[in-house]
């Protein structure tokens, strides 16, 4: 609990009983009592806030499946770069159907804008705004 051992924590309970006086002593344990179930119900609260909203129990969640340890950035990228994402072409197609399918799919592919690129004229200043920063 919190890093404290035993007789450091028998030790925080003396130097208590002493700071505080034994007057005051069941006063301020009342109010830790209070603290402790006010931490409690706020959890309870929150886990039943976040069930309602997400729809599922908190408990129920495999956490293990989230452990960013678990990913091996090589592995990823070694599957990605292995993963064939090309369609095979059937094995009784001919060659040239498969070249005029490709070819076809190329004149349909839309092309690229053409970028037009506006010059001053020589010697002609650049436009200033004085409002840019």
């Amino acid at each position: 609990m919190f890093g404290i051992n035993g007789p450091e924590f028998i030790l925080l309970l003396i130097i208590g009983v002493l700071v505080i006086g034994p007057s005051r002593l069941p006063e301020y344990t009342q109010k830790l009592a209070n603290l402790v179930k006010e931490v409690r119900r706020m959890a309870s609260g929150a886990r039943e806030q976040i069930k309602e909203e997400v729809g599922i129990d908190i408990d129920e969640v495999d956490w293990k499946k989230y452990d960013p340890r678990q990913y091996d950035p090589r592995r990823i990228i070694k599957d990605a770069l292995l993963d064939d994402d090309t369609k095979p072409v059937s094995a009784g197609a001919p060659a040239a159907v498969a070249t005029a399918a490709a070819a076809e799919s190329a004149e349909t592919k839309p092309k690229a804008p053409v970028r037009v690129i506006e010059r001053l004229a020589e010697g002609e200043a650049a436009p200033f705004d004085s409002e840019a920063t």
